[in-house]
Order: structure tokens, then C-alpha cells, then sequence
């Protein structure tokens, strides 16, 4: 196991993510031929899904919403938790909402809820069993970061703290509202205020960020696949990144680390 996926149990950090999406066949095609992952059937308790594979190790699920939901797609990023109920009361008592859940997921792999902060941004909580989270991550094709954009950190970085136990910490290097989330003093996460920036149509939303072995020629391959480059690739502090949507429109950015 990597340190990295060692990290992603401890409970509070990111240790899986998920799409919703209207097709997903053309979902599974796009990204197995932008990442390389392979896919076999999951759970299906809230309709048809998928666990992505790569190298024979889970690294996301993809589900299909049913016909009549008419709901714009995005990644949703997990935070591990030794207790999903026991979280789940926590998020309301600190000002959130529990929209789903708890409840166990149908092949008793875990227990899981999906949940929104203060200021709405979705997110899931995962007690493990027999999947603990993403088992391979830190190399191309795989989730390495997730990062909670929202208006102000101010305003949303006590109900983390709370419910999750992070020791948020400035970055000035990423901007003038830009934290890290910590858990036993290494870095899990990330939570950036964008103020007017925050995009209109999505409002505070988790952002995903998989690893790839060159931002240009990858975002050069979400178009051909038919997705979109919505920030071009730029150097950063981290590595050269790019914000994309895939074929349906849900956002993730992409990033070459150094």
C-alpha cells in the first residue's frame, strides 16, 4: 500500500470518490480511454454502478442516475469514518444536512451517507469494511487531492474542524484565502475561498484532482473524448494542472505533479 492510500483511512480524510452520471456506458468509455480503467459491477442500491479498476486496484466508482432525474453530474469525494451514524449526527448538529443515509451498501463493503456543509457543498462519508477506500493512488490515472471550493473558508472551516477533526492550516502560496486540511499533521485536503469567483451554476463543490503523466497532451484527449478544457494547463506550486469536464459536464482537474 502507498502512503498515500495509507493516509486516505484515517477517518476524516478523502478515501473514494463517485460520479452519478446519465450514461454509463459512455461514461466507462470516456474514462477508460482517458485514464486506462477497467470496470466491474459494485453495489446497486441506488441503481446501476460501477467500481473503476486500474492495474486490478479500486480507484472510483461510477453509477448511472435513473431516467427521470435531470441532475447536472459532478464528482463526489468520501471522508472516511470510523462511525457513519455517529458522523451523520454530527454534520446536522453542526449546521449541515444528511440527504442520504446512513446506510449499508448492498455487498456489506460499508456503511456509507452522502451529506452537504453549511454552505452546500456535497459531499460523501464512508465507514469501510471490506473496502477501506481507493486502494491505488499517487500514480497516473489515479485520485491524488481533493480540495473543497467554496465563497470563504471562514465561514465553512469550523464545521470540518468539528466533524471531521481537521487542523486547518494557511497556504500562502496558493492564494490569500487558501487553507490545508491536516489530520495527525499530515495533509489531506485542501479548502480554497474563491468569493465572486465561485462558479454561479455550481456553488461550493468539491473538486477532484487525478494525476496524469502530462496535463497537455491529457487535456488535449478530454477534448478529443468530448469534454471540455475549462482552465488551460498552468504551472502551479504542486504541478502543471488543468480544470476539465468530461463528456457530461462533470468537472475535475487534472494534474501533472513534479
Amino acid at each position: 500500500m502507498t502512503t498515500e492510500a495509507a493516509t486516505r483511512r484515517m477517518s476524516g480524510a478523502p478515501c473514494w470518490v463517485s460520479l452519478l452520471a446519465h450514461s454509463m456506458s459512455a461514461t466507462q468509455e470516456f474514462y477508460g480511454a482517458l485514464f486506462g480503467w477497467e470496470f466491474r459491477p459494485g453495489p446497486q442500491h441506488f441503481g446501476p454502478y460501477a467500481r473503476a479498476f486500474l492495474d486490478g486496484r479500486e480507484v472510483a466508482g461510477v453509477g448511472e442516475l435513473a431516467p427521470d432525474r435531470h441532475l447536472p453530474v459532478s464528482w463526489t469525494t468520501y471522508l472516511a469514518s470510523d462511525d457513519a451514524d455517529v458522523t451523520a449526527e454530527q454534520i446536522r448538529c453542526c449546521g449541515g444536512t444528511v440527504g442520504v443515509g446512513p446506510l449499508d451498501a448492498d455487498d456489506d463493503t460499508g456503511r456509507m451517507a452522502i451529506g452537504s456543509d453549511p454552505q452546500g457543498a456535497i459531499f460523501g462519508v464512508w465507514q469501510g469494511k471490506s473496502l477501506m477506500g481507493t486502494a491505488h493512488t499517487g500514480e497516473p490515472g489515479t485520485p491524488v487531492w481533493n480540495e473543497l471550493v467554496t465563497r470563504d473558508t471562514s465561514s465553512v472551516s469550523p464545521f470540518y474542524e468539528h466533524v471531521f477533526g481537521f487542523a486547518a492550516e494557511p497556504v500562502a502560496s496558493a492564494g490569500p484565502d487558501a487553507l490545508t486540511l491536516q489530520l495527525k499533521g499530515q495533509p489531506v485536503a485542501g479548502m480554497r475561498g474563491v468569493g465572486a469567483a465561485l462558479p454561479r451554476d455550481r456553488g461550493s463543490h468539491w473538486m477532484t484532482y487525478f494525476a496524469v503523466p502530462h496535463t497537455d497532451a491529457a487535456a488535449r484527449r478530454v477534448t478529443e473524448l468530448g469534454g471540455q478544457v475549462l482552465h488551460a494547463p498552468q504551472d502551479s506550486v504542486h504541478g502543471r494542472l488543468a480544470a476539465v469536464s468530461d463528456s457530461e459536464g462533470a468537472v475535475f482537474t487534472i494534474i501533472q505533479r513534479g
